[in-house]
């Protein structure tokens, strides 16, 4: 059996050792290490749970890459128009890490009831659209068809459907200026059949989807012609790289952005939270050494009689600061045990309670998304043991400087 090990789990099972001095320097210990897990869960489930959140909030009204045609114009109509007989629809193979592409086209108009108006962003799309965000976001109502005949069902948001007072199954009408000639306005009327709440704000006030020929239509296009081609990627870590390959793959005359640039700011702002978790990881880790480097010095304090004892009877330096090490990693582990079970359920509780909102308008999401994955906190459990004995390492050499007949005589 190994000696040290022996040795420490003769300590920690010790009745001295529960009414110990040391006993509430310990606890103390146990109780900093186990806050510090907590904070550090989450802060890593709520701040990788908002970027993820967020990212996909935006590419449910984007895709991940746009490909369009130059143009100067940042409105959100499709001035020009692309062909969409390319070499990359409907499967986009020249670049590996493509997961779904396809077309869409928009126009800004205004939607009209009797008493009221909003500016609104039709945004045409077609059978192949990508509806799996939108399942999430739907609050009533089901997802428009757009395969078939050309139908007048569309998706609103809620807000909008709050701000003219609309309900499922109403007719609305919105009107278009005519691009030949800005004095004309075109309508067309459209029927809802689902209304969707994403969070965020700044897409939920404009946009109303539907069947991109109307789009076609209004524009004088052809059944070929569309605004944009949108792709999904299966890595979004990789997306500036896969952007990079699309727009060697596409013709010249392409534009290819990704929402990273498109909505810089956004996607900036969520790169602050990155830092934010490594300052906060390696906050709660100092802290948690700190208290441990403390309750291992009034360890080996307390036990100078036995050290010298062991070293009278020929036992190395090494070997019983090995005692000591063993000792403290059972006080980390029993704050890690305690920190993953409290951590735990806070964290399942926001993710199935939602109990703690957030304001849209700044955080683009309504309640704090939680992101929960074993791995990272098996890595966060694993890391800060290893941090914690190695923060140790230093304060435990004091052993060596304990004279044995000193020790022995030491009350």
């Amino acid at each position: 059996m190994n000696f040290e090990f022996f040795t420490a789990r003769r300590i920690i099972a010790s009745k001295d050792y529960k009414s110990s001095v040391s006993a509430p320097i310990i606890k103390i210990a146990i109780v900093a290490i186990a806050l510090g897990m907590v904070i550090m869960m989450v802060s890593i489930a709520t701040g990788v749970g908002l970027q993820k959140k967020i990212r996909e909030k935006v590419s449910a009204f984007n895709g991940d890459i746009i490909i369009s045609k130059f143009d100067n114009n940042n409105s959100n109509d499709s001035q020009i128009p692309i062909s969409k007989k390319q070499d990359f629809y409907p499967n986009f193979t020249q670049v590996e890490g493509i997961d779904h592409i396809q077309i869409t086209a928009s126009k800004g108009g205004i939607l009209r009831t009797e008493t009221d108006f909003e500016g609104i962003v039709v945004k045409g799309v077609g059978p192949d659209y990508n509806w799996t965000y939108f399942k999430e976001y739907l609050t009533e109502g089901n997802l428009p068809n757009y395969e078939g005949d050309l139908n007048d069902e569309v998706l609103i948001s809620s807000y909008l459907a709050s701000r003219l007072q609309l309900a499922l199954g109403d007719r609305i009408n919105a009107f278009f200026l005519d691009e030949e000639s800005e004095r004309k306005v075109r309508s067309r009327g459209f029927t809802i059949v689902g209304i969707y709440d994403s969070g965020f704000q700044q897409f939920d006030e404009q946009y109303v989807l539907a069947d991109i020929r109307h789009i076609q239509r209004l524009n004088r296009w052809n059944d070929d012609q569309i605004g944009a081609f949108e792709l999904f990627v299966s890595d979004f870590d990789r997306i500036r790289e896969i952007g990079y390959q699309v727009y060697d793959a596409t013709d010249p005359t392409l534009d290819v952005i990704t929402i990273r640039d498109q909505y810089y700011s956004i996607f900036e702002w969520l790169d602050l939270f990155d830092f934010n978790i490594v300052l906060i990881i390696g906050i709660m880790i100092l802290i948690a050494g700190i208290n441990m480097i403390t309750a291992l010095l009034v360890l080996i304090l307390e036990r100078t009689q036995m050290i010298g004892i062991l070293k009278a009877l020929g036992t190395s330096d090494w070997s019983i600061r090995k005692i000591f090490l063993y000792n403290a990693g059972y006080i980390i582990c029993v704050g890690l045990f305690f920190g993953n079970l409290v951590g735990l359920a806070l964290l399942l509780l926001q993710k199935y309670g939602k109990y703690i909102t957030l304001n849209p308008e700044t955080y683009y999401v309504t309640e704090a998304p939680i992101y929960l994955d074993f791995g990272y906190i098996l890595l966060l459990n694993i890391g800060t043991l290893i941090l914690c004995l190695l923060m140790l390492m230093i304060p435990s050499y004091l052993v060596s400087k304990i004279s044995p007949v000193k020790a022995i005589r030491f009350e």
